[in-house]
């Protein structure tokens, strides 16, 4: 089968907009300046061999009168990849919108729609192939921090499944938009991948992890109509099943952080498997990343599973790391040693962290060797 992506590694670059709980934007493709840098950004993709990549665009700028469209914000990132011949699957909402806008209202809904089918035009324009698109980025974490934790925008309380109906509708009515002008356009889904084990195994802390543990599922299963099917979805909003791993992915329900190296660690080859059991899609690791020395040995990891999947027959697609540019974080603003290159303000250098580097060519060495390589421990 023809892959989906040009490259099995793709690079993600962190575009999240969102409002904090202080009234204060983020916009972090401006931050890391990545809107000034796109064409050095997207030739480094290139030379690291990562020519697929995650990128996004920004309603806020884009439209902060409805119906009234600049795309001088997006332009330089659309030349930057085409010049590079880098594919990008773009971020279509990540997690901001323009002021002005109710979130919970129908119209929010349609105006996103329209907004959704614009982008989509200018996008196919520069695309050699099929457009890919994540509608909504990461449905169940903006539900639950911005609707039931007030963490950040809509700063909702107690409202978590009602933000995740609203995010789902506006996913569902963004692919339908899209689809009519632009009928070859692909979807991917960005959503946390999790496991939570019981506090006990009294009955009801295991029902409870097993409730939690279920919920990770609930936006896509709204998206393809398998959930609340009066939202419109169905299995043809979905193309590749994207998923978010972290290391911190992985918890006690209402305790500790399970990390690599716990007897309790599931393995993510286990974790895929069940993914692709429940849809029988696609798969793609949307976004995986950490932080200072762990980065080389946490891909070595990734890498060592996707080839454990690869070679069970699964389809998993790709490997995004993520961010691929290493930024402040969002609300103290320290440093995140997170991404292959170095140097977040807009004016800073790009450096390699090379073990990051290393280690990135040395996976990609084996995937193209075997196709699908045997990991290490085989």
């Amino acid at each position: 089968m023809q892959p989906n992506f040009k490259s099995f590694f793709l690079g993600g670059f962190e575009c999240s907009t969102h409002k904090r709980a202080d009234g204060i934007r983020l916009d972090l493709v401006g931050l890391t300046g990545h809107d000034v840098q796109a064409a050095r950004d997207y030739a480094l993709l290139a030379q690291h061999g990562l020519m697929a990549a995650r990128d996004g665009v920004r309603w806020h700028l884009i439209e902060a009168r409805r119906g009234a469209y600049d795309w001088s914000s997006l332009i330089p990132q659309l030349t930057a990849a085409r010049a590079n011949g880098v594919q990008v699957i773009w971020d279509l909402f990540h997690y901001g919108w323009p002021n002005g806008v109710d979130p919970w209202s129908a119209s929010m809904v349609d105006r996103f729609a329209a907004f959704a089918a614009a982008c989509a035009q200018q996008i196919a324009a520069e695309a050699d192939g099929p457009p890919w698109f994540c509608a909504v980025n990461e449905i169940s974490f903006l539900s639950w921090a911005g609707g039931d934790m007030g963490g950040m925008n809509p700063f909702g309380r107690g409202r978590g499944a009602e933000l995740k109906r609203q995010l789902t509708r506006m996913a569902i009515a963004a692919i339908r938009a899209i689809r009519a002008v632009v009928p070859n356009a692909r979807f991917i889904t960005a959503e946390p991948l999790i496991n939570i084990l019981p506090q006990s195994a009294q009955d009801h802390h295991v029902r409870a992890a097993a409730l939690y543990m279920e919920s990770q599922f609930e936006a896509v299963d709204m998206l393809t109509g398998r959930k609340s099917p009066e939202l419109g979805g169905s299995e043809d909003c979905l193309d590749v099943c994207g998923l978010n791993v972290y290391y911190n992915n992985q918890w006690i329900d209402h305790g500790q952080t399970m990390h690599l190296g716990d007897v309790r660690f599931q393995p993510l080859r286990e974790q895929l498997a069940r993914v692709y059991d429940r849809y029988h899609k696609p798969l793609l690791i949307a976004e995986t990343g950490t932080e200072g020395v762990f980065r080389a040995a946490w891909l070595h990891y990734i890498a060592d599973e996707a080839a454990f999947t690869r070679a069970a027959g699964i389809p998993l697609e790709g490997v995004c790391l993520y961010p691929i540019l290493s930024h402040r974080g969002w609300d103290d603003q320290r440093h995140c040693p997170n991404g292959l290159f170095d140097g977040y303000t807009p004016d800073a250098d790009r450096t390699a962290y090379q073990p990051l580097a290393d280690e990135l060519a040395r996976q990609q060495a084996l995937f193209a060797r075997h196709g699908t390589p045997a990991p290490a421990s085989i």
